[in-house]
């Protein structure tokens, strides 16, 4: 096609491409500067027009989209990553691709809603989809992992930290003395979903998580000496959560 027109042809595909990007930087831009946030439970993005938790944003609206059988989050990845950095976030996005009916699309630059990861300061993500685009902040080396990547994209799929599930103190014992902000473990009434309580789920935080004196933070109601936290990958009952959530298997 271009051979045909010449120069001018090139010209013509060189000006839509930088059309192109530029509205995207523009859409990128407006996800870092018009909605600020705080941070909540160390790695939460929370607007500071809103108190959103897992279930009122579920309420709110905030699920991704579900387009026939499956749900199309649209993502880029920051070209500040290597290509070694880029293939262990793709890998933790197909891994959810192959267990549930979420579907990351590349984004195709006029898409409204997308996720963009970009190493930020920290690991750090909204909670559910958020109106005008959004980022996971993966910095490196900490949070380029596959567990890491798996726990914020469940965070930006609506799902909260296991130990602030609303039927937590059945099952483990918060110790405020030792914990350096008491609401970085507030209880949430969340929702669920029919799913026991995970201590092997990838949205569990490890039971010194932050501690301001070595101590403990969490212990197990059945047993202080159990150790978790140490989840590689998301367990049965995160893909379970996904799957009940965003109805998969409804066609």
């Amino acid at each position: 096609m271009f051979y045909e027109f010449g120069p001018l042809g090139y010209w013509f595909f060189s000006f839509c491409f930088y059309f192109a990007s530029l509205r995207h930087f523009v859409t990128l831009f407006s996800v870092f500067i018009v909605t600020e946030s705080y941070i909540f439970q160390g790695d939460i993005l929370v607007p500071k027009t809103t108190n959103k938790n897992a279930d009122p944003c579920v309420v709110k609206g905030c699920l991704w989209p579900k387009h026939g059988r499956h749900v199309n989050v649209p993502y880029v990845i920051s070209p500040y990553y290597t290509q070694e950095e880029r293939n262990i976030i793709l890998t933790a996005l197909w891994s959810l691709q192959w267990t549930t009916c979420i579907r990351f699309v590349q984004n195709s630059y006029n898409t409204r809603d997308f996720i963009y990861f970009i190493p930020l300061n920290g690991c750090r993500s909204n909670m559910g989809r958020q109106d005008g685009g959004q980022y996971i902040s993966l910095a490196r080396p900490g949070c380029l992992s596959h567990r890491t990547v798996q726990h914020e994209v469940l965070h930006a799929l609506g799902f909260n930290h296991e130990q602030v599930r609303s039927d937590r103190d059945a099952y483990v014992k918060i110790l405020f003395e030792n914990i350096k902000e008491d609401n970085q473990f507030r209880k949430v009434e969340t929702n669920n979903l029919g799913t026991p309580y995970d201590f092997k789920s990838v949205m569990q935080y490890g039971k010194y998580a932050f501690s301001k004196n070595g101590l403990p933070t969490i212990v197990a109601q059945f047993n202080p000496n159990y150790d978790w936290g140490r989840a590689t990958q998301m367990s049965a009952n995160d893909i379970a959560r996904v799957n009940r959530l965003y109805q998969c298997s409804e066609s």
